[in-house]
């Protein structure tokens, strides 16, 4: 796998859930406790096509394509993380889910906090991957493209893993320019997750690249809302942040690898797998 290679013959063969008016696309592998895996901006469920078997060894992997992404058709409303945490709380209802784990990635981590946030007895754990709490918190440079994304990009992004997935497995390949036009639009919106995180009542992963699209003291800054890396543990975990919160900084990756990573597995299993003792 290359860095930056989003494509997997794992994926494929899933089925549509319709829910909130979206005809939602989700793959299912492997049994178990449940976890619903969610995907990146301009990505889709098949970008964890590397680790999803990793995962779903003694899970049950739920990978739901998210509005206007992936296999998912988009519909006419805004790309907006809250309705799409709305749309994941429908999807868990849907599919009868007890409960199950929520994993999500840079957009997928914005939607998974939401939902954990806003539905709490819903989520069991939480992990979020390459989460911003605000703009500000990205490499000035970076967001400055950012903010000017729209569908005129679409020409200079043949060569991306993010254009060549859509074209791959969109139900509506034309449609790439009204995803990037939605996408620039949430990407242009000032926001801030402070909130969101504080009110997380789930033991929840903050996970973070070395070389991600904010540095790795702002994943730390996110871990301290979670009463985390403020003391020394103890001998025992005794004084970790109640509530069972962790922080993995993932070194050797940057945002664009992170979710297809095999550390990204290990670490996301290793703490959705421990007991929940403190």
């Amino acid at each position: 796998m290359t860095a930056l290679d989003w494509t997997s013959e794992t994926m494929g063969g899933g089925e549509y859930a319709d829910v909130n008016g979206l005809h939602m696309y989700y793959e299912t592998q492997g049994s178990g406790r449940p976890l619903v895996l969610l995907h990146g901006g301009l990505a889709s469920s098949e970008m964890f096509g590397p680790i999803i078997p990793i995962l779903a060894a003694n899970h049950r992997v739920i990978a739901p394509d998210l509005q206007g992404h992936g296999r998912t058709p988009d519909i006419d409303r805004p790309l907006d993380i809250e309705l799409m945490a709305d749309d994941i709380a429908a999807l868990i209802d849907h599919l009868g889910l007890d409960k199950p784990d929520v994993v999500g990635y840079s957009l997928g981590g914005g939607v998974a906090i939401k939902t954990a946030a806003k539905y709490p007895d819903k989520v069991g754990k939480l992990v979020a991957a390459s989460l911003n709490l605000t703009p500000n918190d990205i490499d000035p440079a970076l967001r400055a493209q950012q903010v000017v994304v729209d569908a005129a990009a679409a020409e200079f992004m043949k060569d991306t893993p993010m254009y060549q997935l859509y074209m791959k497995v969109a139900p509506r390949p034309e449609d790439f320019g009204q995803l990037l036009d939605k996408v620039g639009e949430m990407m242009k919106e000032d926001y801030d997750h402070t909130d969101v995180v504080k009110a997380l009542r789930v033991p929840t992963l903050i996970v973070h690249a070395d070389a991600d699209m904010a540095p790795p003291s702002h994943a730390v800054e996110i871990f301290k809302l979670l009463d985390g890396g403020l003391r020394d543990g103890g001998w025992m975990g005794e004084n970790r942040p109640k509530g069972g919160h962790a922080l993995a900084i993932l070194p050797g990756l940057q945002h664009y690898n992170l979710g297809a990573s095999p550390l990204f597995a290990t670490v996301t299993l290793a703490f959705l797998d421990a007991p929940l003792d403190r």
